[in-house]
């Protein structure tokens, strides 16, 4: 079952106890949206680095794992400033990153997928990025070496993607793919 006929279903049956109870649904909240809302760290400096990246400044832009995301991105056939977008997007640089749907590390591994991509330790800064930079090479292969499919599927699953034939239509996803390639063009010293 797919995170979006999750979402669905929940949406679904939320409308089915309000009208049981009588009383009005609440606003609607996308299960992508909740799902985000939950992943974001307390602490974590996320904001700060996209603000930095999309203005185009490289202040923050340089982080203590910047020998670890260039090995892993040459050793995966990634652009480095890709893998750098995607980690401040993912974890703003903190190893220790956790999200409330259970994401680990660096490049924000699910348990599964990290034991899957060898990953067994996703706080370690080099299985992460290791992990990561296989994951969303995985990614850029499926779809064709098209940078935005790549990273909706990161962030979506590569089953959302291939559902709606690109980007997903989730405000979160669509929002993600902005920011890890503003974050990116800021690290190569361009604008987006």
């Amino acid at each position: 079952m797919s995170v979006t006929s999750i979402g669905a279903r929940m949406d679904e049956l939320q409308a089915r106890v309000a009208s049981l109870q009588g009383t009005q649904p609440q606003p609607a909240t996308s299960f992508a949206t909740t799902l985000s809302a939950a992943q974001q760290v307390p602490g974590q400096q996320t904001s700060a680095i996209s603000v930095s990246a999309a203005s185009g400044t490289t202040a923050g832009a340089t982080t203590d794992f910047e020998a670890e995301i260039n090995a892993a991105a040459t050793s995966n056939g990634i652009d480095p400033a890709l893998l750098k977008g995607l980690v401040a997007q993912e974890s703003g640089f903190d190893p220790n990153a956790r999200s409330g749907a259970g994401a680990v590390g660096l490049t924000q591994l699910m348990p599964g997928t990290a034991a899957a991509l060898g990953v067994t330790d996703p706080t370690d800064p080099a299985q992460s990025l290791q992990g990561g930079a296989r994951y969303l090479r995985e990614q850029l292969d499926r779809f064709g070496g098209d940078e935005r499919l790549a990273l909706a599927a990161y962030n979506a699953g590569p089953g959302a993607v291939s559902k709606y034939g690109g980007v997903p239509p989730y405000a979160e996803t669509q929002g993600y793919v902005n920011k890890v390639l503003a974050n990116a063009a800021s690290y190569r010293g361009a604008t987006p």
